[in-house]
C-alpha cells in the first residue's frame, strides 16, 4: 500500500474538509489501526479511498487486442461446423 505524504496530497488535491459519520466498532478498530502505523485516521481515509479509487479505474481497452479479436484466432485446425460444435 503507498504511504501518501499529506504535504504532497494537499500540493496536488488542494483542501476540503469533511464529515463522516462512522459507526463505533469501525471507529474503534481505525484508531486501533492508525496507532499501529503511526499515523492519523486521515491518513488511513486518504489511502483507502486512493486505493478504491484506482481500483476502480477502468483502463481504456488497448487496440491491438482489439483488433486480434476481430481478426480472430487462428490455431492451425479446422473450423468446426455450429453442429460440430454443439455436438462437444
Amino acid at each position: 500500500m503507498m504511504n501518501v505524504d499529506i504535504w504532497q496530497y494537499s500540493c496536488i488535491y488542494g483542501h476540503m474538509k469533511t464529515t463522516i459519520d462512522l459507526p463505533d466498532e469501525i471507529l474503534e478498530r481505525t484508531k486501533i489501526a492508525a496507532a499501529k502505523r503511526r499515523t492519523t485516521i486521515k491518513n488511513l481515509v486518504i489511502e483507502g479511498l486512493e486505493t478504491v479509487l484506482r481500483e476502480e479505474a477502468t483502463p481504456e481497452p488497448p487496440a491491438d487486442a482489439l483488433a486480434r479479436l476481430h481478426r480472430g484466432f487462428h490455431l492451425g485446425g479446422q473450423a468446426l461446423t455450429r453442429e460440430e460444435a454443439h455436438a462437444r
